[in-house]
């Protein structure tokens, strides 16, 4: 048994982002299926974590939460020897990632999340006007992530896959369910695909496939992200 446990379930954006860390990381973690909508395993996560968001890790009995956090916890005590997420010679670059990653949460993962939100409310407690607030603001971030992406280098940050794109793969995956990346963008979508192609980024997806039926925006997802046997929804 592994003295690390994740709290987490494995439709959750957050949670992708930490799954992906663990395995480019090379870390082992026991992982507890969390169901929030059980009164009994609800009130049992509160009392680890009062806010009740997900994902968590403990360690040992010390409770981390916060994705990127977790992620920092986990490079500097327990990722395997060579491997790391922020680099540990360039200050200036961590720096850098440390930005788009918190691009990538605020700017990407918080609007897509408006829109789950909305769909999730009765019909007659729609927001259209936050939705559309949500989709400019998602659109206008494409067109910073695509700016980026312009430079050199494969990721986000340079030719290293770092934390910036373990935040980026969730937050665009189910992003562009939504808001589709314009054609101009051709950047970011290229980005995109290498992203899915990544193997941390797949086996998260891989994970997730079960639940995609459950997931509110599910009519935008794309076919291939479903099992061959199953129909993508209509």
């Amino acid at each position: 048994m592994s003295a690390l446990t994740l709290h987490y379930h494995p439709l959750s954006s957050y949670c992708h982002k930490v799954l992906i860390a663990l395995e480019v990381l090379g870390v082992e973690c026991d992982m507890r299926l969390l169901n929030l909508g059980d009164a009994t395993e609800r009130a049992a996560f509160l009392a680890l974590w009062p806010v009740g968001k997900m994902p968590l890790l403990i360690d040992q009995s010390r409770a981390i939460p916060e994705t990127s956090v977790i992620i920092e916890h986990l490079q500097l005590h327990h990722a395997r020897r060579g491997r790391s997420l922020i680099p540990l010679d360039d200050a200036d670059i961590a720096l850098q990632v440390r930005l788009w990653d918190r691009v990538m949460d605020q700017y990407v993962m918080t609007p897509m999340q408006g829109f789950t939100a909305d769909l999730l409310r009765p019909e007659d407690a729609r927001d259209p006007l936050g939705v559309a607030q949500a989709r400019e603001r998602l659109l206008s971030s494409y067109a910073l992530i695509d700016q980026q992406l312009q430079g050199p280098g494969t990721w986000l940050v340079g030719d290293s896959f770092t934390l910036a794109d373990c935040a980026a793969a969730p937050a665009l995956f189910y992003a562009v369910t939504y808001a589709p990346v314009p054609s101009e963008h051709a950047h970011l979508a290229a980005y995109f695909e290498r992203l899915m192609a990544h193997p941390a980024v797949a086996s998260a997806v891989d994970q997730a496939r079960p639940w995609f039926k459950f997931y509110p925006g599910r009519a935008g997802l794309a076919r291939r992200f479903f099992d061959p046997e199953q129909s993508a929804p209509a």
